[in-house]
């Protein structure tokens, strides 16, 4: 957690009750322990400027999720807006900032680096990092979003599965920073290859 940055009990809370909605077999916290994690790493070696920011960014990203719905980043975005106003209203938070960041996550597979700046792609970064992890990782990350969709017919979500798999290796680059795309870019090729090498016609699900 940045310094000088408190989390009040009840806003903590709310975070947890989020994250522990039934069904999220992936978007939990453990993967906001994971984001978090690579935030830190970030501002180790590189250094945020506006690491409480970040940091709540990364803490509410994913606190709406139903699978299948376009506006679960907006909606998250609105909760921390008003997280920060109910409970931070003195840490002079720029929810502007935070919010801007969160709606971006929408738009994964969609960015490329002249779209963000160098901030915007490291916190990007951070939340698809999970591409690039070791292939038991990303088999986990795998079996839970398709977990996450189960109500989806199998052959409807394999196909949708596999395009933003060949949407994500057709792009240039996928991670937007230079930090991340020099750690992680080759191996998450190589997950997405193997997975996609794996079910023919499918995704991998």
């Amino acid at each position: 957690m940045p310094d000088g940055l408190v989390l009040p009990e009840p806003l903590w809370r709310a975070v947890c009750t989020a994250y522990g909605e039934p069904g999220r077999a992936y978007h939990n916290l453990d993967h906001v322990r994971d984001v978090l994690a690579r935030v830190g790493e970030i501002a180790r070696d590189v250094g945020w400027r506006r690491p409480r920011e970040v940091f709540l960014a990364a803490l509410f990203h994913d606190a709406v999720y139903e699978p299948g719905r376009h506006d679960n980043e907006a909606r998250s975005a609105e909760l921390a807006r008003e997280a920060i106003a109910r409970w931070l209203p003195d840490e002079q938070i720029d929810a502007g900032l935070v919010e801007r960041l969160i709606l971006l996550t929408a738009r994964h597979g969609a960015l490329a680096p002249a779209d963000v700046d160098g901030e915007e792609a490291l916190f990007l970064d951070c939340d698809m990092a999970i591409l690039g992890s070791d292939p038991a990782a990303f088999d986990a990350y795998d079996r839970g979003i398709a977990a996450e969709y189960s109500a989806v017919p199998p052959e409807l979500y394999a196909a949708g599965r596999r395009r933003f798999f060949e949407k994500l290796l057709a792009a240039e680059r996928i991670f937007l920073s230079p930090y991340f795309r020099a750690r992680l870019e080759e191996r998450a090729r190589d997950n997405l290859r193997r997975k996609l090498s794996a079910a023919p016609g499918g995704a991998g699900a």
